[in-house]
């Protein structure tokens, strides 16, 4: 008989599912147990073929197509999540974008529209979620950062400092979550095998390789495994941290 998984009976939502990290990790969750909403902005197709895949797998899916920086669609899918599945356990902010330039030639609307779903999205989110997670006294949420917000990125400072703002908004949570049993913790993956990294030129990809220790690129798979133990009740001591993923690129 299938013993049952770790997160068998809670309801996780992915926000940013339909693709790389995103798709990932809502996979994994499910492999685990738990129900999961998959969250999407635009790329409807490809967010309907993870939802296969989540039902593939054995358990249930949700699509929720939302701009997570839209307090009105935000609020949306969280009342669809409660009346489905009576609402979220697990919150994976990953939702995110680029508009890389540097910071002379950058636009205030390319920094606004970073800013607004990088973290914004996430403050929105995270303030649905605990709503809920303070009703039941348990919850887990989960930011990606990246580890561009640990060492900033020539041509990237608007994704830098969204990044770094989820590790100061990880913190402020942990600490005024704990009491309700709530677990508040960041990932910040390095280099990983994504659409992103695919862009680079060959040079330049040999050119970040030589930079990380264990001589790869990351997986999507990579940051799935630590997410999901960060969402289960083995994790249930760890909050307000922020692991790397990143092959040692930070040493």
């Amino acid at each position: 008989m299938t013993q049952p998984g770790p997160l068998q009976g809670k309801v996780a939502l992915v926000t940013g599912a339909s693709r790389g990290i995103g798709r990932a990790v809502a996979l994994r969750l499910a492999q685990a147990g738990a129900r999961v909403g998959v969250n999407y902005r635009s790329s409807r197709q490809a967010a309907e073929a993870v939802d296969q895949a989540i039902r593939d797998a054995g358990s249930e899916a949700l699509l929720l197509s939302a701009d997570v920086s839209n307090a009105s669609q935000v609020q949306a899918i969280f009342q669809e999540l409660e009346q489905a599945w009576g609402g979220v356990d697990i919150l994976v902010n990953n939702a995110g974008l680029t508009r890389d330039s540097l910071l002379l030639r950058m636009s205030e609307e390319d920094w606004d529209a970073v800013l607004d779903t990088n973290l914004k999205g996430a403050f929105l989110c995270s303030k649905a979620a605990a709503r809920t997670m303070v009703r039941k006294r348990w919850g887990r949420i989960i930011n990606i950062s990246s580890v561009i917000g640990l060492a900033g990125n020539p041509g990237q400072a608007n994704y830098a400092a969204s990044k770094a703002g989820l590790l100061g908004l990880t913190r402020t949570l942990a600490r005024e979550l704990a009491s309700r049993n709530i677990t508040v913790n960041a990932v910040a993956p390095g280099f990983i095998d994504t659409a992103m990294v695919a862009s680079l030129s060959e040079e330049a990809k040999a050119q970040v390789r030589a930079r990380i220790p264990m001589d790869r690129f990351g997986t999507p798979d990579d940051v799935a495994a630590v997410v999901a133990f960060l969402a289960t009740s083995e994790a249930a001591y760890v909050t307000g941290q922020v692991i790397g993923i990143d092959g040692g690129i930070a040493l």
